[in-house]
């Protein structure tokens, strides 16, 4: 079931009726409601992978149990050892074991050996890669002695397949959400409020901005050959605008719907594109991956605590890793390695948390230093997206010399969509004067006159249903 769907319309309000009105005040009971209800939104997908999601579930309650149980250090590892081979087992299968298979037989045939790829017809389930991730956290922090296990199946089965978060995030820590599942939640028509707004926000982002680029980003890299540097630029920005649109709209979805419910999630994006530096892009995009890896990888490896080269070793393998989570293909491997190599320097000469506050702060415009940072910044994303988005590495030079070729100074030969364009610019506008709140127009009820955010909450609707580009999936449920 997507967010973006008729289904989901439907969906929502039953959930929520059936959550605030008949679970008799007593969140055992709502707690059971919402697994039900995140079983079947997940089910709707293809209920035979409802079993996988069910057994990594249990398989990590069972051992985190054991971990804790344990009276040795050894013991400790051994459970440890069984819930990260099987879980990591069953993700590189599906994910992966094509991948591989298909690299293998290539590197024979380097050495003239013939090998034919044993591939399998393999469907990804979705949201392996999240679920999995919340697993192992829990895990990891139970033997780490971070937090308790716990013996409710009902509430740590929650955890893991709440279904706002279930099939693209954000990934949640045990730390962060389970006290929010064993708790009782009280009905809050702020919080309602908000999380409607967001939800609004976030079907804006989605429907207007993300697939509306999607049908230019796609029309270009798709056949990137009859199209000169210029009109190649245009196409990686507005994949640029379509990604972000796509997956920060998902995020504010999932946060809103999970406000409705009575849940904070984690903030998953924090307005990236006005970043100065990689480093701050990297704080304030996929926040929750970020943080997972620094905090179960980065760290354990030493993070930057030991010499120059010690940095560099684990500043790329960071990033190889998470280029790799994304996907099966050696572009996102080359993208993680991108965004290493612009991260390097600010590591090395201690730069990298030299931007922490939001760009302007208190301010209504930048200053020229932060717009140039902010636009050469927003350069090497995009150039990283282009790798991103190529099904090939040699794709992606191709595309990306072609940008840089002297042809970029030329008159785009391309129809430009001067209504989207417009449109895009009032989405920049608008985060921006909302980038000190968690999502952009959250504060607009504080400051506006009441007819006034009404004539902008109908002028997002009457965009979202009349404004709104063919319907694409959501680009992260592949991952």
């Amino acid at each position: 079931m997507f967010f973006n769907s008729l289904n989901y319309a439907f969906f929502l309000p039953i959930i929520f009726i059936c959550y605030w009105f008949f679970s008799f005040k007593s969140y055992r009971i709502q707690n059971i409601q919402l697994l039900l209800a995140s079983y079947v939104f997940y089910a709707f997908w293809d209920w035979r992978f409802l079993f996988l999601l069910m057994f990594s579930t249990l398989l990590d309650y069972f051992t985190g149990l054991q971990i804790h149980a344990s009276t040795s250090k050894q013991n400790k590892r051994i459970w440890l050892t069984i819930s990260v081979i099987t879980n990591l087992g069953f993700l590189c299968f599906f994910k992966y074991y094509n991948f591989f298979s298909s690299s293998f037989a290539i590197l024979l045939g380097h050495f003239g050996l013939i090998s034919h790829a044993s591939t399998l017809s393999l469907i990804l389930p979705v949201g392996i890669s999240f679920y999995t991730f919340h697993g192992l956290s829990y895990v990891f922090d139970i033997y780490n002695e971070k937090i308790k296990p716990r013996t409710n199946i009902i509430d740590y089965s929650l955890f893991v397949s709440f279904f706002p978060l279930l099939v693209a995030g954000p990934i949640e820590r045990a730390t962060h959400l389970l006290p929010q599942v064993e708790k009782p939640r009280t009905f809050d028509y702020s919080k309602t409020l908000n999380g409607l707004r967001q939800i609004l926000w976030g079907l804006f982002k989605k429907m207007v901005i993300a697939d509306n680029c999607a049908e230019i980003a796609n029309k270009i890299f798709d056949h990137s050959t009859p199209y000169n540097g210029s009109a190649l630029a245009i196409g990686a920005i507005f994949f640029s605008f379509q990604i972000y649109g796509d997956f920060s709209g998902y995020t504010d979805i999932a946060l809103g719907t999970a406000r409705l419910l009575g849940f904070e999630l984690l903030q998953n994006f924090s307005y990236p594109y006005f970043s100065r530096d990689i480093a701050e892009f990297w704080r304030r995009w996929h926040i929750s991956l970020s943080s997972w890896f620094r905090d179960y990888l980065y760290y354990p490896l030493g993070g930057s605590r030991g010499g120059k080269w010690q940095k560099i070793r684990n500043t790329f393998i960071i990033f190889l890793v998470s280029g790799f989570w994304h996907g099966a293909n050696w572009t996102f491997v080359a993208w993680g390695a991108f965004h290493a190599i612009c991260f390097l320097p600010l590591l090395l000469f201690n730069r990298n948390r030299s931007n922490i506050e939001i760009v302007a702060k208190g301010r209504v415009f930048p200053s020229i230093k932060d717009i140039f940072n902010m636009s050469l910044t927003f350069s090497l994303i995009t150039i990283g997206l282009v790798i991103f988005r190529s099904n090939s590495i040699p794709d992606a030079f191709h595309f990306i010399r072609g940008i840089a070729s002297r042809s970029f100074f030329q008159i785009p030969n391309l129809n430009m969509p001067w209504s989207l364009i417009f449109v895009l610019m009032v989405f920049i506008f608008i985060e921006w004067c909302g980038r000190e709140a968690e999502f952009a127009i959250s504060k607009i009820p504080d400051s506006w006159p009441r007819i006034v955010r009404w004539f902008f909450y109908y002028a997002l609707i009457f965009a979202i249903f009349y404004c709104t580009g063919n319907v694409h999936q959501f680009i992260y449920f592949q991952f």
